[in-house]
């Protein structure tokens, strides 16, 4: 089998493409010329450099593959345009599920997000907990929510043969940029958070995220969804743990939404005048209110995805940003 990867040079694609070179299988990797290809070092790859809104680079790197891993997102939680946003996670995914198709690829894994999925107050929602537009917030859910109907059509109107995967929020090695959670750990490992607001997260290892898109290949169904997430955390929870696992004390601070909110505001006007990336986000705050818990129940029972526990992912976290000089 030939795998095609997207992604592959970011945090879970990487991890995907080292649980296909574990199992043997040859690997072509479709990322930017300009991407950050640290994650790739030293594999055993074919690279097809490429953008997801050029569907010629798109056909070009799909001819030969027998699969698809489409794990390519843009994943921020501010921009201060979205258009560019919107064309790579819309328009690129319906590129690469079309151009997927008339390859004759035989198997797809299509990497959503839990930020698609209805949340339940004070429980765990699922794969059918519903959702509406109007439930995103911010660009980056918007988009995706967008690009899963894109699958979701192309499944039920052109057989697309794609299985649709959920990740909650991964935590753990190769995490470069780092990611919006991954920054948040670094943060608190280095004692720079000394509050917290009240909200949750379903935190997971980021490689039980990639055997879980392996194990969906193998065993799901056709057009079946599947969360793959771990452990349901509240932030103090999880800066208590970081805490603990860099001998630090806790942050004792909890701060109401109502005064992060101005904060956030006046971080964005900062980082569209400085054109740096804010510290916080108001798109963030909102999110914030709600403890954003998930089930994986239905990928443990029908695909037999076996997660660790969050503490093992936020220690392997915390000693790959300290072995990579992220905690000066």
């Amino acid at each position: 089998m030939t795998a095609l990867v997207t992604g592959a040079a970011g945090f879970v694609g990487s991890a995907v493409v080292r649980q296909l070179l574990a199992q043997g299988e040859t690997v072509r990797v479709f990322v930017r010329p300009n991407s950050d290809h640290r994650n790739l070092a030293g594999l055993k790859i074919d690279i097809a450099h490429g953008d997801l809104t050029d569907r010629r680079s798109i056909d070009q790197a799909m001819k030969g593959c027998d699969s698809l891993f489409h794990v390519a997102a843009d994943y921020r939680l501010w921009v201060p345009n979205p258009t560019a946003m919107f064309a790579a996670n819309v328009e690129g995914t319906r590129y690469m599920m079309l151009a997927a198709g008339e390859a004759g690829v035989g198997r797809i894994v299509y990497t959503s997000s839990v930020a698609t999925l209805g949340l339940i107050e004070g429980g765990s929602a699922n794969e059918d907990t519903p959702a509406t537009p109007a439930d995103m917030i911010g660009p980056y859910k918007q988009s995706k929510f967008a690009a899963e109907g894109v699958v979701q059509a192309l499944i039920a109107d052109a057989g697309l043969p794609a299985i649709i995967v959920h990740p909650s929020t991964p935590i753990g090695p190769r995490d470069i940029k780092p990611t919006p959670t991954g920054k948040i750990v670094v943060d608190a490992a280095c004692g720079r958070m000394p509050g917290f607001v009240d909200t949750g997260l379903n935190v997971v290892h980021v490689d039980d995220v990639a055997t879980g898109h392996l194990l969906a290949f193998e065993q799901g169904k056709i057009g079946e969804r599947f969360i793959l997430g771990s452990e349901n955390l509240t932030l103090a929870e999880i800066l208590g743990i970081v805490a603990r696992l860099t001998d630090r004390p806790p942050p004792r601070w909890r701060i109401p939404h109502d005064v992060v909110m101005p904060i956030a505001g006046l971080a964005e006007i900062w980082a569209r005048l400085s054109g740096r990336e804010p510290f916080a986000t108001r798109d963030g705050v909102r999110l914030a209110r709600k403890k954003m818990f998930f089930s994986s129940d239905r990928a443990m029972r029908q695909i037999g995805y076996r997660p660790r526990p969050a503490e093992a992912a936020l220690a392997d976290a915390v000693t790959w940003f300290a072995q990579n000089g992220y905690l000066r």
